[in-house]
């Protein structure tokens, strides 16, 4: 008995077999996922809302910062806080103070700092961990305890309601030497020997080779300095007796009205204004932090 299988005429192409659409799960979000990503939003939102606040006040009328209870958001904008600050104080002479101040201790910091890491992290002389414990140690002594002995001698140099005055006490700080130490310290020393049987002396060691790999710390000191600088307001008060050469942080006490009255509406307006600068210079400096990170070790 034969079986006859059928088979397609010639010429005539079998229809093509497609497999069914596989239909993958739609992943669910996880309740723990979902519980951080709204603890990270409530996280936000509690930081920036003095900010908002900031923001909202400086366009204020005075009588609607005065209210009780007060709002959030302004039912009437005005400039009035903005054109105050314009208006009643030498505004573009203390912004550019405050830039020739918080600009100038940045960049002595910076070099200095980096010259004293670099002598205690990769050179080895005599009392190296003693030099040490005293800067460490120099840590703890309050600000406003060295505030008169310091004024005192900057007085005696003629150098009050000077630029040098403003700027040379702070060209070093203590944490900023700590700081670039602990980063010398993390870099291969392969990376000295190697210059030194090249012929490089110390400083072309420390210029082309330890600098280009600590990048991404002289960006962060140089954040740090500059803003704790340029929102410090004691220094700048006490060292600075003219209007003229003021900061815009001590500039904004000038606006204290008789008895103590604050404006709180132009307050608001000058501490945006003060902020604004910080933002630009955070934005410029992100990406070449990032890009420094990314090629720690890489250069030479």
């Amino acid at each position: 008995m034969s079986s006859a299988t059928a088979t397609p005429a010639s010429g005539s192409r079998a229809p093509a077999v497609t497999d069914p659409p596989i239909r993958r799960p739609r992943r669910r979000m996880r309740a723990g996922t979902l519980v951080s990503i709204l603890a990270m939003l409530a996280v936000t939102a509690f930081v920036l809302l003095p900010i908002a606040i900031i923001v909202l006040t400086a366009f204020k009328p005075t009588a609607e910062v005065n209210a009780y209870p007060p709002t959030l958001v302004p039912d009437t904008w005005t400039l009035d806080n903005m054109r105050r600050i314009v208006t009643e104080l030498p505004f573009s002479r203390l912004v550019l103070n405050s830039f020739v101040f918080a600009g100038g201790v940045t960049a002595f910091a910076l070099v200095f700092d980096s010259l004293a890491a670099y002598a205690l992290a990769r050179i080895d002389f005599r009392g190296r961990r003693a030099l040490l414990i005293a800067i460490i140690a120099s840590l703890m002594i309050p600000f406003q305890a060295t505030l008169v002995p310091v004024y005192q001698l900057v007085s005696e140099l003629g150098w009050v309601n000077t630029f040098p005055g403003l700027i040379a006490p702070r060209a070093a700080d203590a944490f900023g030497i700590f700081f670039l130490r602990q980063f010398f310290l993390a870099l291969p020393r392969d990376l000295d020997s190697a210059a030194r049987i090249d012929g490089a002396n110390e400083f072309r060691i420390f210029r082309s080779i330890v600098l280009p790999n600590v990048v991404p710390a002289l960006l962060t000191l140089g954040i740090f300095t500059f803003v704790n600088n340029w929102n410090d307001l004691l220094w700048p008060l006490v060292f600075t007796t003219e209007q003229e050469m003021g900061t815009i942080t001590s500039g904004l006490t000038l606006l204290t009205g008789p008895g103590g009255i604050i404006p709180y509406g132009v307050m608001m307006a000058g501490s945006l204004i003060a902020i604004l600068p910080l933002v630009v210079a955070f934005l410029l400096v992100q990406r070449r932090f990032i890009e420094s990170v990314a090629t720690t070790g890489l250069k030479g």
